[in-house]
This record gives C-alpha cells, sequence and structure tokens, in this order.
C-alpha cells in the first residue's frame, strides 16, 4: 500500500507538471522573467511554510559548505532547466515541448548508473531508445520548430542530471530543506543574470492575469509539486521517476487542447509518437512490477 500510495501521488505530481507548460504559454512574460518570478515566488512560499507549519525552521540555521554547495549546482541546474524549457514553449508550443521533454528518461538511463555506481540493466537502455523512436516519429510531423526541439532537448538532459543528482541529495537531506535552498539559491542566479544584463531594474510588472498564473505556478506547481517528487526519491528511484514523467506530455497535451485549442492542434503522427512514448511507460512499470514480484516469491 506505501508503494501504491508513492506511485498515485508521483501521478498527481506529473499532472500538475503538465498544467505547468499550459501556464507558461499563458503567462505574458519573457522565458527569463517568468522563470525569476516563478523560482522567488515559490521559494518565498517554502520559507513561509518552514517557518510556520514545518518542523524543519532550525535545518535552515545549520551551514554546512558541502550541502550548500550542493544546493547551489542544483540551484543552478533546475533554473538552466527551466529557462530552456520555458523557452521551448515561447518558440513552439506545449504539445512540441512536452513530448521532446520525453528524452528526458534516455539521459537519465545514461546517467543513472555512473552516478548510483549500479550496473547498467539492458531493459533501461532499449526502452530509452524506443522513447526516442516515439520522439523521431514526431519531429517528421509538419511544422515542427526545431529551434524549440533543441532547446526542450537542453531542458529534458539538465531534468535527467537534476533528477540523478537528487537521487542521491535525497538520501541524506529533508525534501523541503533541499527544495527550498535549490529554489532560493536558483532565484540568485536568475538574479545574477538579470543583473549583469541590466535588465533588473527594468523588470515588468505581470498584470492580474499573469499574478493569478504565476501563484498557481509558484505555489501549486512548483513549491508543493517540486518538494513532493524530491520527497517521493527515497521511496522511487530516479529511473522510475523520469520514466513516468513521460505521461506529462499525455496530459499535458489534453491541457493544452482544451485551454489553448487552435494552437496546439497537431496532426496524426504527432499523436502516433506520443502513443509509442506512452507504450513504453506501461511496459516499464509491467516489467518493474514482474521483477519485484518475482524478488518477493524467491
Amino acid at each position: 500500500m506505501p508503494q501504491l500510495k508513492a506511485y498515485s501521488k508521483l501521478h498527481l505530481i506529473i499532472f500538475i507538471w503538465g498544467f505547468t507548460a499550459v501556464l507558461g504559454a499563458l503567462i505574458h512574460l519573457d522565458y527569463l522573467v517568468l522563470t525569476w518570478y516563478r523560482m522567488g515566488l515559490a521559494s518565498g512560499f517554502l520559507l513561509i511554510y518552514i517557518f510556520y507549519a514545518s518542523k524543519e525552521r532550525r535545518l535552515l540555521f545549520r551551514f554546512d559548505i558541502k550541502q550548500q554547495m550542493r544546493y547551489v549546482l542544483g540551484g543552478i541546474i533546475i533554473a538552466l532547466h527551466w529557462l530552456a524549457f520555458f523557452y521551448a514553449i515561447k518558440v513552439s508550443n506545449v504539445s512540441i515541448t512536452l513530448v521532446t521533454m520525453s528524452s528526458g528518461a534516455f539521459f537519465t538511463s545514461l546517467l543513472e548508473p555512473a552516478l548510483f555506481k549500479r550496473k547498467v540493466y539492458l531493459h533501461e537502455l532499449w526502452l530509452g531508445l524506443l522513447i526516442l523512436g516515439g520522439f523521431f516519429v514526431l519531429l517528421k510531423v509538419e511544422h515542427v520548430n526545431f529551434f524549440g526541439v533543441y532547446f526542450a532537448l537542453i531542458a529534458a538532459f539538465l531534468s535527467g542530471l537534476f533528477s540523478v543528482l537528487n537521487g542521491l541529495y535525497i538520501r541524506e537531506q529533508s525534501g523541503v530543506q533541499l527544495s527550498f535552498f535549490q529554489l532560493f539559491y536558483g532565484f540568485l542566479f536568475l538574479t545574477g543574470i538579470l543583473f549583469v544584463q541590466g535588465d533588473l531594474s527594468f523588470l515588468p510588472v505581470p498584470d492580474l492575469s499573469d499574478w493569478l498564473y504565476l501563484i498557481v505556478l509558484a505555489s501549486i506547481c512548483t513549491a508543493y509539486a517540486f518538494t513532493e517528487s524530491l520527497v517521493l526519491m527515497k521511496k522511487i528511484s530516479p529511473y522510475t521517476v523520469m520514466l513516468s514523467i513521460n505521461l506529462e506530455p499525455v496530459y499535458g497535451i489534453i491541457l493544452a487542447i482544451l485551454i489553448l485549442d487552435e494552437r496546439e492542434q497537431m496532426p496524426p503522427g504527432f499523436y502516433l509518437g506520443s502513443l509509442i512514448i506512452l507504450s513504453v511507460i506501461i511496459l516499464n512499470s509491467l516489467i518493474k512490477y514482474y521483477s519485484q514480484k518475482k524478488r518477493i516469491y524467491q
């Protein structure tokens, strides 16, 4: 039952992340400014939670240089990931960006064995390659913005790297603590970029609808979902998390068609590629289920 609860929560988070992409398309802000607001607001929400609703307030006052460097690295990686992700959405659309992001499972299958120092399972590589096969089917459809695909691939690689690194870090740290510091350092990193560019004093002020979208994006889609995804890594392997995240395009595309309508209508080949990816996710779940069942009864 605890494992079933963990998987159910994981899919709720993935659904929320699918909605994140739609919010990125709805918010009328530059991708850099959008990411800056997201990380700043989310770290603020988490800080409030830590002080008023969490038992982990004391953790903020412990300074370990090794841990802080991990937080800085994670914050920079997630900031760069979201920059590439939102840029891809702005220059292409939600559907293309989300499906391209599915290649993150392939990157994770290469990174996880090296960082976790375990053997490479052949089925993980095959499943990753099958996902890439579905991805290449998608690329054959017309009206695909390859610049958007390129940045979505960068976002996918960074997502895989971030997932694997946090799979290591979360073993020793609280999910809330890890989330807050990574989001906060990512916010400082983006503030530095804006300062160097000279844009910090000319930041656009969001209108009312953008503020509402930003609050939902920062609170539910970031502070909550981001923290819970890290906590789940204590119960589910980073590869399984990353492969399950390939359901994000399915949820996101359905939401995008319902909310954004004609901007997200795609040719049949696009949905064929998406179906291939979904089938691989189901296949991976079956393989893991039967392998765990076999170990139990041995």
